[in-house]
């Protein structure tokens, strides 16, 4: 799981963004320079699949969807979290 979500170049984009308050695919894509919408929407899929990430759909015209981080996501975020602190220390 690890492997295929540090595979994924924009995992720890997406899970910054949420942290800032960028639920919507299309938010985030406008936030990045580079991110396109097929590969936000892979690493996003990916996510799902691992139980990291919920998506919310909206029965509206048009459709709207918003993403937000799991128990599970918040968990492997304070990993990272914690890897970024060690980094700062060598």
């Amino acid at each position: 799981m690890v492997q295929t979500i540090a595979g994924c170049k924009w995992s720890l984009t997406v899970f910054e963004l949420l942290r800032q308050g960028v639920h919507r695919p299309g938010a985030m894509v406008r936030s990045v320079e580079g991110l396109s919408t097929k590969a936000l929407n892979e690493c996003l899929r990916r996510l799902l699949e691992f139980g990291l990430l919920d998506k919310a759909v909206f029965p509206e015209v048009p459709p709207r969807v918003e993403y937000a981080i799991t128990p599970k996501g918040a968990q492997l975020i304070e990993i990272f979290d914690a890897m970024d602190r060690l980094e700062e220390d060598f």
